[in-house]
């Protein structure tokens, strides 16, 4: 009677504890979808990022090989078209994508969060996120990165501009091209006056 009672007892702490494990779980997958709610336009952005660096960076190449493979009076509609094109694949594909990242979230970034915070840290997270004062300091990032950028561009200027261009010179050398600006022509002597004789 005595083992049967204690089974009964560990049956029952065992479906508390499962009852309990299940709650938690739950409680933090509809934490962690508050968290990816707050990060969905980041993680759109993320996308269209992934879809206009390629797309750009191929209109750079196209631009660079245009000179060299279309006739002059050709260039200009020929750029216009490439433009075109290069929109439109952003256009159609960033969708795609945008749907994607935010489909894949929950089984990547969502499961890893869950995986290593507790249910309480990922509540402190969510609350954190969720507040307007995150939001407002958020919404400043590019502000506060654009002061502190343009303050260093003026203080290192004077120590990184040489450098720079002594490593296009020193690349430009290893290209075999010529950085020389021509030298001005040294005038020419005065003519002398005709000997008197």
């Amino acid at each position: 009677m005595r083992s049967a009672q204690s089974l009964l007892i560990l049956a029952i702490a065992a479906a508390c504890c499962a009852s309990a494990q299940a709650q938690s779980t739950s409680g933090k997958k509809e934490t962690v979808a508050r968290i990816l709610k707050v990060q969905q336009p980041g993680m759109e952005a993320l996308a269209r990022n992934l879809v206009e660096q390629p797309a750009m960076e191929m209109m750079d190449r196209a631009g660079a090989a245009l000179p060299q493979r279309v006739p002059p009076e050709k260039r200009e509609a020929v750029g216009r078209d490439i433009q075109n094109d290069v929109k439109k694949f952003v256009d159609d594909t960033v969708p795609i994508v945008r749907e994607r990242v935010v489909k894949l979230a929950p089984s990547t970034v969502g499961a890893m969060m869950e995986e290593k915070f507790t249910e309480a840290e990922l509540k402190e997270i969510a609350t954190m996120m969720e507040s307007p004062t995150f939001a407002k300091f958020q919404a400043m990032g590019g502000d506060l990165q654009r002061s502190l950028v343009e303050k260093l561009i003026v203080e290192t200027k004077p120590q990184v501009e040489p450098r720079l261009r002594t490593l296009e010179e020193t690349i430009a050398k290893r290209l075999g091209v010529n950085t020389e600006a021509p030298k001005a022509a040294a005038p020419a002597p005065a003519p002398k006056a005709p000997a008197k004789k």
